[in-house]
């Protein structure tokens, strides 16, 4: 009996889903449990397996098309068995299906079998005419309904000759800078078009032309988690009055205060409290005192909330993921700091939930580790404010009127000016930094 494969959803707050890959094709045999697609979302990337064994007899939804949560991606038919083929998308029952980790390596891809005779749609005119001329059908650019093949297709084709061989913009950059001739080049993408790995083997051949540079620039998939977050931020910058307000802080008690706490818990292997989670404990309790900066912007409502999910944003060998502390504004700096490394560490192994990284209310972006001191911080929507942390440096400052080396920390708090204004922006920076240059208001 015939099975359909739906777009999955992860996560509660997932509606669509972008099909990123195949590893299947249409014929193969496989079973259930094997590795079936790709799907891209915004906030991750996931391999999604077979729930049937069988026969791939239709693929539905191409590679790169975006389609709703409940979609039919592809039938899988048992063998001999031939079902009504489906034309355009059909939506049907969602289905919920567990994560599987981000770092999930694809199987191999699976090799073709090599093409027969491929089939030219052409009208009956101008099969006769190319017969008669001794024109190749399946060199003539169709220009008829659905790429038929005309009878003036022909007669241009075998006058003016073959058109110019159709390249994608990368392979013809990297074939400009090897100085190759497209002419000697055999396209195999669709329709004979030319394609990076086409030119690649063209400047490896051993035929190739003396002098001709060796090394074409590398080319990297402009897509996954990359294309995601490039989508995202051009987005935000886009639909969205974003101010950055910046502000030196004199952290010289908050670097006292965790060097306490490091010698008060340096027997607990599990504890270990460091900059960020002092910042997420503070950020989390001055909040509840700006509840215009813990809200989100949905439509036409600005959402206040009575919870703060603290997002924190960790860097990824491909990109960055922002993985939640729920609710920190009720958990004490112990409990923050051990579920900080929890998250930061699932997140570097590929293992987070998609509701771990989603309906997050603030966001903290630290780039202390990489000796940055002041930036300009994107909000992650629909979130409308984010906190930019630099580094703890040391340098002179005046204290009670004398000259001494004090810590110093710079501040940057994005807001989105369409709900928060620079006024209320200012206060809360001011806020936080009043707090975590006395740590001990935290407990008044």
């Amino acid at each position: 009996m015939a099975t359909e494969i739906k777009m999955p959803r992860f996560g509660m707050t997932m509606k669509q889903g972008k099909l990123a890959k195949w590893f299947k094709q249409e014929g193969d045999t496989i079973e259930k449990g094997d590795s079936l697609f790709e799907v891209e979302t915004e906030k991750i990337t996931n391999t999604v397996q077979s729930v049937a064994s069988g026969i791939l007899f239709q693929i539905v939804i191409q590679t790169g098309e975006t389609v709703p949560v409940g979609a039919v991606l592809a039938i899988v038919a048992d063998e001999g068995e031939t079902p009504e083929r489906i034309e355009g998308i059909k939506v049907g029952e969602v289905e919920d299906v567990e994560a599987a980790p981000a770092g999930t390596a694809a199987p191999a891809k699976v090799e073709e079998a090599p093409a027969g005779k491929k089939y030219v749609l052409a009208s009956p005119a101008a099969k006769r005419l190319a017969k008669e001329l001794g024109v190749d059908l399946a060199s003539v650019p169709g220009t008829g309904k659905e790429g038929r093949v005309t009878e003036d297709d022909v007669k241009n084709f075998h006058e003016e000759g073959p058109p110019a061989p159709k390249i994608t913009p990368v392979a013809a950059e990297m074939a400009r800078q090897a100085g190759l001739d497209l002419a000697t080049i055999v396209g195999t993408g669709e329709g004979g078009k030319i394609t990076k790995e086409d030119v690649e083997l063209a400047i490896s051949s051993p035929t190739a032309a003396p002098g001709v540079p060796p090394a074409p620039p590398r080319s990297v998939p402009f897509a996954g988690m990359r294309r995601a977050i490039a989508d995202n931020m051009h987005a935000s910058l886009q639909n969205s009055a974003q101010l950055t307000l910046m502000t030196e802080v004199d952290v010289t008690e908050m670097v006292h205060f965790r060097d306490l706490l490091r010698e008060e818990y340096r027997k607990d292997e599990s504890v270990r409290i460091s900059y960020n989670d002092i910042i997420i404990y503070t950020v989390a309790r001055v909040l509840k005192r700006f509840p215009y900066m813990n809200s989100t912007l949905v439509g036409e409502e600005i959402l206040l909330h009575d919870r703060v999910d603290i997002g924190m944003a960790v860097a990824l060998p491909d990109g960055l993921i922002v993985p939640k502390v729920r609710n920190a504004d009720r958990k004490g700096i112990l409990e923050i700091g051990r579920e900080a490394r929890e998250v930061a560490r699932k997140a570097r192994e590929g293992a987070l939930s998609m509701d771990e990284v989603t309906d997050g209310t603030f966001t903290i972006s630290n780039m202390s580790m990489l000796g940055v001191d002041g930036f300009t911080p994107i909000i992650n929507p629909p979130e409308v404010a984010i906190l930019g942390v630099g580094r703890v440096i040391e340098k002179p400052g005046v204290n009670n009127g004398q000259i001494e080396v004090r810590s110093y920390m710079t501040l940057s708090l994005t807001i989105d000016h369409r709900v928060v204004d620079g006024a209320p922006g200012g206060e809360f920076l001011q806020s936080l930094a009043r707090h975590l240059e006395q740590p001990a208001l935290l407990n008044a």
